[in-house]
């Protein structure tokens, strides 16, 4: 817990949360926009290589060894990869549509929402494509804990751990701290 000498929570000290920033509204939008666009980035090399991967198993010569569960896996990975890589390209699209019409914060918002589902698709895919490689090549069960093995690091490093780390924050300094 914090104490009045400023010492840390979870390795935050009190001094390093303040969110005040000699910004306004629309410099705050266009630094979210910015964030929302560099997060996609990176989201879309990964799910672009992820989807081409997957696209390129159908073209192996052991495909047609894939039992009706391992294909019905696959053509569903394939198709939430697809729409995973469609969703990471939407944000630009909406931008350009709504570009100087004087509607940022409606863009960024849109920009968020599909970043989420991004991030949903792409953690996903990466179950799902650890269950089916593992699935083919040792068997159904090391197919299911692998999948249960991606699903618990993404859960615990991409959900539980900034979670806590914003709750720590948040008790340090709750006046201080400000969406944005």
């Amino acid at each position: 817990m914090a104490t009045d000498n400023g010492s840390d929570v979870h390795g935050v000290r009190a001094d390093q949360v303040s969110g005040a920033r000699n910004e306004t509204e629309s410099e705050r939008l266009d630094r979210n926009w910015a964030d929302v666009l560099q997060e996609l980035r990176v989201l879309q090399a990964g799910t672009q290589i992820l989807t081409a991967f997957l696209l390129a198993i159908a073209f192996q010569p052991r495909f047609t060894e894939l039992d009706d569960f391992q294909l019905i896996l696959y053509l569903t990975l394939v198709s939430v990869s697809i729409v995973t890589t469609v969703l990471s390209l939407l944000p630009v699209s909406a931008h350009r549509i709504m570009f100087q019409h004087l509607v940022k914060e409606a863009t960024v918002q849109i920009g968020d929402r599909m970043l989420r589902a991004v991030l949903v698709g792409v953690s996903l895919s990466m179950i799902g494509t650890a269950m089916l490689i593992f699935d083919f090549v040792i068997s159904r069960e090391a197919g299911i804990l692998a999948a249960v093995a991606v699903a618990i690091i993404v859960v615990a490093l991409g959900v539980l751990v900034p979670l806590t780390v914003r709750n720590a924050v948040s008790r340090l300094d709750a006046d201080g701290v400000r969406k944005g």
